[in-house]
Formats: C-alpha cells, structure tokens, sequence
C-alpha cells in the first residue's frame, strides 16, 4: 500500500497551527481520493494498530500507527471510515495528534513536558482584568475553581496579578506541577495535554480536564471568557468564527483521545 500519510503531510498542509491557514493551504493542493473500503482496528504485539483493507497504516515517520487502547485506535479508524470520495487531513484531527505523539513526542517527551510548565509560568488564569467589574467576575468565576483545585489537589498556589504585566511564579507552583505531568509521560497523553495548553493558553485548564474536575465545554469557555466579552462588545468576524470552531474542534479531538487512552 503506498504510503498515504507522508503524501498527506509533505508541506505544510498539517504543519501551520493556525486552522484556517492549514485549511486553505490543503485546498491549494489536490487532496487523494479515497483508496480503501474498510477501516479496522487489529491487536498487533500488545497494542491497536489502525488498519485499511486489512493493511497497517504507518505514520509519516513510518512506524506502525498503534495506539495504547482500542478505543483511541477506534478513534483513528472512525476518522479515516469517515472520509469520503478524498481524504482531508483537515477533518482528521485525532489522527495528527497521535502522528505528533508517535513521530515527535516520544523522541523527547522531556522537551514537551517543559513547554507545558513554560505555559504554567505564565498561565492565563494568573492576569486578571482590573475592569470593568462584570468582566472581572467573570473571570473570577471560570478560573478561581481551578487555581482553588490546583492549591488543594497539586499542592501548586499561582500568584495573580492584574493587566499583561509578568508576574514571577513561585517555583514550588511549578515544581508541583512539573511532578504532576512526570506521572503523564506517556507520548500520547503528553501531546494532547500540550495540545490543550496551547489552544486555551492554560495549562492548568489542560490539566484540570485531565483529572476530570473539569468537562472540556467548561475548559474551553474559561479559556475565552476575556474573547467572549470583546465580541459581547464589538461583535465578530465571520474568519474569527470559523477559526475557533476549528481550534474547538482540535481541542475536543485532544480530550476525546486522553478518554480513550484510559481504556
């Protein structure tokens, strides 16, 4: 079977993380018909290999596309049953994930893990508005549980401050945290929880998700409490909206995978 993934990957149609850009840059570029009949999940050596007509599928970096559990590699083949005359790498949201995990994080999880405490330094629960009030509750409301959670649970106590301007971390926050992610190395887990910090700007929401204190629907609204009230404000373009359904629909990609890696 020829090698469908690295001829979907070549350039930069997966590679720009802004959604709408990685959309128009596939459309510039002729997509590949669908070439199989079934997609399967088959148990190879103590894992799920995602199969098409019975043949494994490799990543780009040409190892075997194999997940942890069936239910993430089902997750997988339920992306690829879904296309249709062409497949749209674009709509394909789990499988770029786990092709990240398999061919990047788990060459140097470390690296990954440090990007996240990086974000934690900085996290967007930490800044809060100075007004007017109603935004300034509505910031208090969708992050003070959390930072409240991650005192009590992590053993991490964030420091806030008001405006844009940094504000040093205590490094027993970040030590705790760094301890916390050391426990979630797995290369999958760790990418979709990189994934989530970078989409919502939050590692601490990332993380909450992760321990179930919080549903990706209430993450992913705390993360844009402060965009929400602009366009309350100003109203919303029409791009601006179809970028963040996509960055959502990355978002919910990520934590439907962390689900299915539990089992």
């Amino acid at each position: 079977m020829r090698d469908i993934l690295s001829d979907l990957e070549t350039g930069d149609v997966l590679s720009d993380p802004d959604p709408i850009r990685r959309a128009q840059s596939s459309m510039r570029r002729p997509l590949p018909k669908r070439f199989y009949e079934a997609a399967a999940v088959a148990e190879v050596d103590g894992s799920y290999a995602v199969q098409l007509d019975g043949k494994a599928v490799r990543t780009p970096g040409r190892t075997l596309l194999a997940l942890p559990t069936e239910k993430a590699a089902q997750l997988v083949a339920d992306e690829f049953a879904a296309q249709a005359e062409f497949i749209d790498p674009t709509t394909m949201p789990v499988l770029r994930l786990v092709n990240t995990a398999i061919d990047g994080v788990a060459t140097d999880p470390q690296a990954v893990l440090e990007d996240i405490l990086r974000f934690s330094s900085s996290d967007l629960l930490c800044y809060r508005a100075d007004g007017p009030e109603r935004l300034v509750e509505r910031q208090s409301k969708a992050w003070d549980p959390v930072l409240d959670w991650a005192q009590s649970a992590l053993s991490a106590r964030f420091v806030l401050a008001e405006g844009v301007m940094h504000v040093e971390q205590p490094r027993e926050a970040i030590a705790a945290l760094g301890i916390h992610l050391s426990q979630r190395r797995e290369p999958m887990r760790l990418a979709a929880l990189h994934l989530m910090t970078t989409l919502t700007g939050s590692a601490l929401l990332a993380l909450a998700v992760d321990a179930g204190e919080l549903h990706a629907e209430e993450a992913w609204n705390a993360a844009h409490v402060d965009e929400d009230w602009q366009v309350e404000q100003w109203g919303q373009d029409s791009e601006a909206i179809a970028r963040r359904s996509a960055r959502k629909g990355d978002m919910l990609a990520a934590v439907a995978l962390l689900e299915a890696l539990r089992g």
